[in-house]
């Protein structure tokens, strides 16, 4: 354990207290002993409310289960369910209609629709590619992934392949053609782009000459104007930048000299303290905080050794250009960030109450970012994050209408301590939980004054579907859940309740993840959905893949779809309360075995980084070797519905043991290039990864609502001990 400071009756990490009072508090008009007296405030006034709002979630989760032992099967009736749900308050009466009305919002949050990037915040380096992903490269998407087919001679080779690139150019001008439109002819026949003292006019091979369809959608340049250098349009709310550069290799084959079209990517990004890190204590909250501190100040950086070449990443500056007719104008060169705060339940040691307990951790990241933030809105920093004084927070995990408004009040009191207009701070809800979405208009109401997002994350919403109704029966397979109706209906109800408080041009209506970083082709076909659906965002995993989501925000016009969407029929409470039971567990001995494969060499790939190297989220090979991209909340499911299995007798200790021990060695061989890797097979017993994979699926159902953060958190620490005695 590391030394600690006695202040204010709070014990803190020594880590963690040198943090605050040379970096965080520096700069800022706060002195030390008022940070401190408020923060043991706050501390003593909410963390027993955090504690009963926590006894409520379990004693609620034993009533539903006491319920479902004894109405199994034939007894199941789903009016008495739903009626016993309104008896315990899991379905609270519906608040009164009502619109939200948070202000000072940016604008990638109101009024314009793209992607949205999570990145785990403890990464410098991924966090500086997730700021900088704004701006993304349309030519060097579609070359470096699958979303340009290799076919007839289209492979990607170590060199440069041009006919891959014909195909590349001549997709993203097809593009230019769907978004900017000529008059007359299309951009593949463009062989010069050149400006008026009007308006942009492109010339084609013939002498002939068109204007853009729409006049507005030219925005700037830069360079000179009678030979720009970069041509600024916008589309559906979204700028897209012509580069030309007839020097370069693209350039100079290509008749008007187009080099590349950069395209404006990823609006928002989520940085982490949550469910994509390892942070079990002082050591490790510093690291995520001094990030968030770099972010906060534009002085983050990282040193980076690519292709034998080093150099210092570090945040983009905001892009310059001129109008026709002569004025200035700036362009954001960096993703609007959110900070995602970690939930209710978890306490860490890197603060110790007067009482000796942990810190609730909610409680403790509200404190700290939202003063690190200060920096941000009070310090105009060149490279500034939020142009509206506003602070960022993403609340996940939480469970109804009280614990949201727990959340609203500690964000009060810490707008309080920190001097800060009431509402300030911002909140995003994450719907990925059961009872926060049978509730999510009275949950909305509960922040209605500071909610800019609401978010269905459906990974941890499938976790907490199975725990919630672990004693009503065997669960269907995974693959079959995914097609029953509460999904479908839950990710509705999500867009219809946005929708009637107001969030349209106000706030976020957001999607879930794309898992599969290296499948872009698959990506761009599907992922549509979510535009489509009426989300004005939706996550994608790179920087990459952020750039080619971007081009379904310029295929639908988000805004004007979310006002058809209005008028749609909303999704069935009824559906949303379906649970996702097996009608037939008549599987064979192949296909249950199969099942468990599939989730043991899932829960060890991910725990077995997490425990072992303190990695939360990466891209873990599957059983079929496929990268998918794994957090906790797949973990979760996983290790949910091996528990669900086990307790309905569909499977025995004995064939899990076997199947963890089995793929326990594939997940070995899929590591075995990593240097720093330490084999699970090589001693079970003594593995600490495998202990804490076998742990949460043989105690999963006793785990709060299915969370794997307390067992990883222990078993974290305990190789943390190991680590430190050799």
């Amino acid at each position: 354990m590391s030394s600690r400071v006695a202040i204010e009756k709070l014990h803190v990490s020594q880590c963690l207290y040198n943090f605050i009072e040379e970096e965080a508090l520096s700069g800022l008009n706060i002195s030390s002993s008022n940070f401190w007296q408020q923060f043991a405030s706050i501390i003593d006034d909410l963390s027993d409310k955090n504690r009963q709002l926590l006894a409520k979630r379990d004693d609620m989760q034993d009533q539903i289960d006491q319920w479902h032992k004894s109405n199994q099967g034939a007894n199941f009736d789903f009016s008495a369910y739903k009626s016993f749900l309104q008896e315990i308050n899991y379905l609270e009466p519906e608040v009164a209609d009502f619109q939200i009305t948070t202000t000072n919002v940016d604008d990638e949050l109101a009024s314009i629709a793209g992607p949205q990037l999570v990145v785990p915040i403890m990464n410098a380096r991924f966090a500086l590619n997730a700021v900088n992903a704004r701006w993304g490269s349309l030519y060097d998407a579609l070359y470096g992934t699958d979303a340009i087919s290799e076919e007839d001679g289209a492979e990607k080779n170590k060199s440069y392949n041009p006919i891959r690139g014909t195909k590349v150019i001549s997709f993203a001008k097809n593009y230019l053609d769907q978004a900017i439109p000529l008059v007359t002819g299309s951009h593949q026949d463009v062989v010069a782009y050149h400006l008026n003292e009007q308006q942009l006019m492109v010339s084609f091979k013939d002498g002939q000459q068109s204007a853009l369809k729409d006049a507005d959608s030219f925005i700037g340049f830069s360079g000179p104007i009678n030979q720009p250098e970069t041509i600024v349009l916008k589309h559906n709310g979204l700028h897209l930048e012509l580069i030309f550069d007839a020097n370069s290799p693209i350039g100079k084959e290509d008749a008007a000299g187009l080099s590349d079209i950069n395209l404006e990517s990823a609006l928002t990004t989520i940085m982490d303290c949550e469910d994509s890190v390892a942070a079990v204590d002082g050591e490790d909250k510093v690291l995520a905080y001094r990030n968030w501190l770099g972010l906060m100040t534009g002085t983050l950086t990282s040193d980076i050794t690519k292709a034998g070449h080093q150099f210092t990443r570090k945040m983009n500056a905001d892009k310059s250009y001129q109008t026709i007719s002569g004025n200035d104008i700036k362009l954001k060169g960096r993703s609007l960030m959110f900070v995602r705060n970690v939930g209710h339940l978890m306490t860490n040691n890197a603060i110790i109450d007067k009482h000796g307990n942990e810190v609730p951790e909610g409680i403790m990241d509200a404190m700290i970012t939202s003063l690190i933030a200060l920096h941000d809105i009070q310090n105009a920093n060149e490279l500034n994050n939020s142009n509206k004084g506003s602070i960022y927070i993403v609340k996940p995990k939480m469970h109804g209408p009280q614990e949201v408004r727990f959340a609203n009040e500690l964000f009060s009191r810490v707008e309080q301590a920190l001097s800060l207009e009431a509402n300030t701070i911002k909140m995003g809800i994450m719907d990925e939980e059961r009872r926060t979405s049978v509730n999510l208009k009275n949950c909305i109401h509960a922040a209605k004054d500071r909610v800019v997002f609401i978010n269905t994350g459906f990974l941890d919403r499938t976790g907490d579907e199975i725990h919630t109704s672990m004693a009503a029966g065997a669960m269907a397979r995974k693959a079959d859940i995914k097609n029953t109706p509460w999904i479908s209906a839950y990710e509705d109800n999500n867009v219809d309740i946005g929708l009637a408080c107001g969030f349209s041009k106000k706030a976020q209506i957001g999607k879930g993840m794309w898992p599969i970083p290296d499948q872009m082709a698959n990506m761009i076909t599907a992922k549509i959905g979510h535009v489509e659906a009426g989300a004005n965002t939706a996550w994608v995993p790179s920087p990459t893949a952020a750039t080619l989501h971007a081009l379904h925000y310029h295929h639908v016009d988000v805004f004007a779809l979310q006002q058809q969407l209005k008028q749609r029929q909303p999704a069935k409470l009824d559906d949303i309360l379906t649970i996702p039971l097996a009608q037939d567990t008549n599987w064979s001995e192949e296909e249950i075995n199969a099942e468990l494969d599939n989730n043991a060499q899932g829960i060890l790939g991910y725990v077995v980084r997490w425990v072992d190297q303190g990695v939360g989220c990466s891209k873990v090979p599957d059983i079929n070797d496929v990268g998918l991209m794994e957090d906790r909340a797949t973990l979760r499911i996983s290790s949910q519905h091996i528990a669900n299995w086990l307790y309905h007798g569909i499977c025995t200790t004995e064939q899990v043991q076997t199947s963890l021990e089995k793929m326990a060695k594939i997940v070995d061989a899929q590591n075995a290039h990593d240097t720093e890797y330490q084999a699970m097979s090589s001693n079970f017993s003594e593995s600490i990864a495998f202990k804490a994979a076998s742990a949460l699926v043989f105690s999963g159902t006793e785990q709060p609502n299915g969370y794997t953060e307390p067992l990883l958190h222990q078993f974290r620490l305990e190789k943390k001990r190991e680590l430190n005695s050799l």
